[in-house]
């Protein structure tokens, strides 16, 4: 059984969803700090001038180091309209806007209170649009497991009965293999080369929101996210 963890951001990229569309269970760590920089809160989408940030502003003091899971959206200023318009501007001529703007649209007219929310919703209905269908998708925070990172990531590997982990190819810095397979896991890390396909506004960017990727290609966008993968992983 294969199972993946990571952090959950805000309409992630393409690599994001094939370590989600390649796990039995996708565990989003949402206990662990949040990091001011990094996209917890943003993406980037594809415009006529090139790529654009889309950032959901948060109230944090770094001071009080908090988990993901705490931190909660800076509704003052009306940054779900702002990112609807961008949205818009960008993609109203892609294929496939009829159908994967009213998803974001209906997703973006909810109140949002905590960023984890916002997050995990987008995640989900992402996976449906994208066609990823069978993972089972849980929170760290609702299991109950302690120490420090690895022996986190190994706990939770044994508590959802896992024995293989597929891990993002940053863990390679960090990750005792050793360590996993003592306990009967065995460690895979991705390894994603990241696909060219037909965008709007001129030159190819990669490393974008996978909504990019759905405006422009529809039920085409996961046969092209996942036959660049060069990682295999067996699910057993």
């Amino acid at each position: 059984m294969v199972i993946g963890i990571l952090q959950p951001g805000y309409l992630p990229w393409l690599g994001f969803f094939e370590q989600l569309a390649r796990s039995d269970v996708f565990v989003i760590y949402d206990d662990v700090q949040y990091d001011k920089h990094g996209w917890r809160n943003r993406n980037r989408i594809k415009t006529p001038q090139g790529a654009q940030w889309l950032t959901v502003p948060v109230q944090v003091s770094l001071k009080q180091a908090p988990l993901i899971h705490e931190v909660r959206i800076d509704n003052k200023a009306d940054w779900r309209k702002k990112h609807l318009l961008s949205i818009r501007h960008a993609y109203a001529r892609a294929p496939y806007f009829g159908r994967v703007f009213p998803v974001l649209e209906e997703a973006l007219n909810r109140e949002w209170e905590l960023l984890i929310d916002l997050d995990l919703h987008m995640i989900v209905k992402m996976a449906e649009m994208l066609g990823i269908a069978g993972p089972k998708i849980v929170r760290s925070s609702g299991v109950n497991v302690t120490g420090g990172t690895q022996e986190r990531l190994l706990a939770l590997c044994k508590h959802f009965g896992a024995d293989t982990f597929y891990e993002g190819a940053s863990g390679r810095d960090y990750i005792d293999e050793r360590l996993f397979s003592e306990q009967g896991v065995r460690v895979v890390f991705q390894e994603y080369s990241h696909p060219s396909y037909r965008q709007l506004h001129g030159e190819f960017i990669s490393h974008l929101s996978a909504i990019d990727l759905l405006f422009n290609h529809g039920e085409e966008s996961l046969s092209i996210l996942m036959n660049k993968t060069d990682t295999e992983v067996t699910h057993s």
